[in-house]
């Protein structure tokens, strides 16, 4: 597949492996898209597996509106869903990077029948996230969200600039120079950057404030089994949300210490890039243990 759609918008893919191996989805950040993962996606198709890598809303051409209201997390994660019904899967193994990251951990939260085991890259659980604001030591890392939340003055910058910024925090020359080529594109900043207006707008937290107070659908029990990894000098995450996810993970586990990898990196943000390796093995160690304890049982 090169394609898949889901109301009216398309979404380009990667599509490696075996049609018959079980399926991993590669859920890029940003200002990524699915090249992210080409040095990753190889090592887990040799290893028997169907490996998808969409460019999420507002990546992909045919996929871009343009109201920011529609990039709502509940939407995005029904464009993943969407995917995994179109090839017929009716569980893959969920694996995600910054904003992907944020998209896997709603996506086992609010489809947890749809996952089979979760890897997280960089970001920290919604829980770790809130310790970490509560605490202010997040606050200091996450200050750009804010900038990148307006409307206008970032997509203008980051036109100019973007290649030497994202070469600044850490992400090699080659591809800050790709990321920073597809920025200049028509749309291409607009639709990554709603991401965060979406994440900061008011009119749609006001929403959330109000839902919260409706009936709530039960929500499935199973623990999933997750895998976190995460750089030690990464700028966009500060140890009290790295380090509370750690300890939500190892509570969720209980007596099975085998649900919960944890593998800190002495690195930065861009694990795919400049560990691919270690990222595609910590996947299948996931994938693994998890169908070892299945035959297990």
């Amino acid at each position: 597949m090169r394609y898949y759609s889901r109301d009216g918008l398309t979404f380009d893919l990667d599509d490696l492996g075996p049609q018959e191996g079980d399926v991993v989805v590669l859920l890029h950040g940003w200002p990524q898209d699915r090249t992210s993962w080409h040095s990753v996606a190889p090592r887990l198709a040799e290893a028997g597996l169907r490996v998808l890598a969409p460019d999420l809303r507002g990546y992909s051409p045919g996929a871009r509106p343009g109201n920011h209201l529609d990039y709502v997390i509940t939407e995005i994660v029904g464009d993943v869903t969407a995917l995994l019904d179109e090839v017929g899967a009716e569980r893959a193994h969920v694996v995600g990077h910054d904003w992907g990251g944020a998209l896997a951990w709603a996506i086992a939260a609010r489809e947890p029948d749809r996952v089979e085991t979760l890897t997280v890259l960089s970001t920290p659980s919604p829980a770790g996230m809130a310790a970490g604001m509560r605490s202010g030591d997040q606050l200091k890392h996450s200050w750009y969200m804010a900038l990148f939340a307006l409307p206008v003055l970032p997509v203008l910058f980051f036109r100019l600039f973007a290649q030497q910024i994202l070469e600044r925090i850490g992400m090699p020359r080659e591809r800050a120079a790709h990321d920073a080529r597809r920025l200049k594109t028509p749309g291409a900043a607009e639709g990554t950057f709603a991401w965060y207006r979406a994440a900061l707008s008011p009119t749609l937290m006001w929403r959330k404030r109000r839902s919260k107070g409706g009936p709530r659908r039960s929500v499935h029990r199973r623990v999933i089994p997750t895998a976190y990894v995460w750089g030690t000098k990464d700028p966009a995450f500060g140890e009290v949300a790295t380090q509370r996810t750690v300890e939500q993970l190892r509570r969720r586990a209980g007596d099975q210490p085998e649900l919960a990898i944890i593998r800190p990196l002495e690195t930065g943000h861009w694990l795919m890039e400049t560990h691919p390796e270690v990222v595609a093995d910590v996947v299948l160690e996931r994938i693994g243990a998890q169908r070892d304890e299945a035959l297990a049982g």
